[in-house]
């Protein structure tokens, strides 16, 4: 089963991990679950989701909806996941009223850059034992209507 609310980040990446630290310290009613795309799971979500498996140029905020989970890409996705954390964090929305094209035109300029600019870590962030209920690294019982 997919989580609520799971956010899809590069843990290859220093500006995504710290991007899941800051998560796991703010969330306060655990509402997340966080999946490494180099992941097991994160690879086969990828693969549902119809995006690059090795070229990651966004973060994926999946919400579950109706009819399934619904995916956030960009600055849609970080807005999405940045509102729902308490105050002062959950303030930043008031960036939605600047508009989508720029908004992601900046997303992706960091995107691009985030290696250079932030640096990669020397191996993979894995989660450690305190953390792993807040994430998901293996996919075992999704059913086939969970992304219909």
């Amino acid at each position: 089963m997919i989580p609520d609310h799971l956010i899809l980040f590069d843990s290859q990446c220093n500006l995504c991990n710290s991007w899941s630290r800051f998560i796991l310290r703010h969330d306060k009613f655990h509402q997340f679950t966080l999946c490494r795309v180099q992941s097991p799971a994160g690879q086969f979500l990828l693969r549902l989701l119809d995006q690059p498996l090795d070229n990651y140029q966004s973060m994926i905020y999946l919400v579950r909806g109706t009819y399934g989970p619904a995916p956030r890409f960009r600055s849609e996705a970080a807005l999405d996941v940045i509102g729902q954390l308490p105050a002062p964090w959950c303030w930043l929305r008031i960036f939605r009223l600047v508009p989508t094209s720029l908004r992601d035109r900046l997303y992706d300029l960091v995107a691009q850059n985030r290696y250079r600019l932030f640096g990669r870590p020397p191996a993979c962030r894995i989660p450690n034992a305190h953390e792993q209920q807040w994430f998901l690294e293996e996919i075992t019982d999704l059913q086939p209507h969970e992304f219909e």
